[in-house]
């Protein structure tokens, strides 16, 4: 199918900005839903540009209001529900669970009785065009040792709440397909990074640290790995996958850029070192300072797309040195953006430590 009506969740975050944003400037969609609750890793200025477009509108609301989510099933007829809407930041997780099991467990159970009960509604001619797309995370597969790669097929075994939660999520969501006949499709990615990342994650927090000049923290020895994917190539993922994916199937979204959380940090250091330079003169691998390690933290993450590159055909067409080099230009160019979360929200102060 090829939906024209999109229902989005978390469409004000990191992940879900850049999809609304890649739907409205390069796909003829008709209309987009945006419903965010605006928590601190949400804004509405990501969409600025969208505000006086027809086909753009926004709701502040919880995905937990199951009389909210209905209405909006009701008012608008979506052809699919592509639901982003997650606290998604380990660190945070470990300080405070509670909103974590809230809205990626409780929130994602709403959204699944009110979809179920709009599927049932539609005619009999529509009732193949709807879907309910879960975006998941690599990270309920649990940690990897030196060897191997995720698969569709990799048992689960979450380290933190954060993946706990989004485990428990994507279970949910296989249940409904089960049990209830609701047409689902799931994706589990890799590390994403690019434009208006909120500054908590590791990338933007090393490039507005560079530029400030502070300290760049660095968990343990710096050798825990992850798999990378730029964001934008994470949208035409799930594109591919709403068009063409079997109902009920997982896909898994990966980068093939494997890089260790040290080598990231010299790689936004020395690509800063070339393009701006640091006022003291001195290499911004300088400030790199290695702190203690995140509690349960995962050793590395590796995706194996085979499946959703061969049936689908989709590939990445950002490597790791392309994307990177977009991404910190993108933090150099809209320094207002990074600076206003700065000033009112978050300071760059470590979170999880325990």
């Amino acid at each position: 199918m090829k939906p024209k009506i999109f229902f989005i969740t978390g469409g004000c975050g990191f992940i879900g900005s850049n999809f609304i944003r890649y739907l409205l400037e390069n796909t003829d969609v008709k209309h987009i839903i945006n419903l965010d609750k605006l928590t601190y890793a949400g804004s509405t200025s990501n969409l600025k540009e969208f505000n006086s477009d027809s086909r753009y509108i926004f709701i502040e609301g919880d995905i937990t209001d199951a009389k909210l989510v209905y209405s909006l099933f009701q008012n608008h007829n979506p052809d699919c529900l592509v639901h982003f809407a997650a606290e998604s930041h380990v660190d945070r997780s470990i300080d405070g669970p509670d909103e974590f099991i809230n809205t990626n467990i409780i929130g994602t159970f709403t959204l699944l009785e009110e979809s179920l009960r709009y599927y049932k509604s539609l005619s009999k001619n529509s009732v193949t065009e709807f879907l309910f797309h879960h975006i998941s995370t690599d990270e309920v597969f649990g940690s990897l040792g030196k060897t191997g790669s995720f698969t569709e097929n990799t048992p689960y075994d979450p380290s933190s709440p954060y993946s706990a939660a989004k485990a428990s999520s994507d279970h949910l969501v296989r249940a409904w397909y089960r049990t209830f006949g609701l047409p689902v499709l799931i994706t589990n990615c890799s590390n994403n990074y690019g434009p208006y990342q909120f500054p908590e994650k590791l990338i933007p927090l090393m490039i507005i640290n560079c530029l400030n000049e502070k300290p760049l923290p660095v968990y343990g020895k710096g050798d825990n790995i992850r798999d990378w994917l730029y964001v934008e190539d994470h949208c035409t993922a799930i594109i591919s996958v709403l068009q063409n994916g079997i109902l009920g199937e997982t896909y898994n979204i990966g980068g093939r850029s494997e890089i260790s959380n040290l080598k990231i940090v010299e790689t936004i250091c020395d690509s800063l070192d070339e393009i701006h330079p640091s006022i003291s003169g001195k290499s911004y691998r300088e400030l790199i300072t290695f702190v203690r390690d995140r509690p349960g933290h995962d050793f590395r993450y590796s995706i194996d797309a085979s499946k959703i590159e061969k049936e689908l055909n989709w590939v990445p067409d950002e490597s790791f040195e392309t994307g990177i080099r977009k991404t910190i230009q993108w933090y150099l160019d809209h320094q207002d953006w990074w600076q206003e979360i700065q000033e009112k929200i978050y300071k760059q102060e470590r979170l999880g430590a325990l």
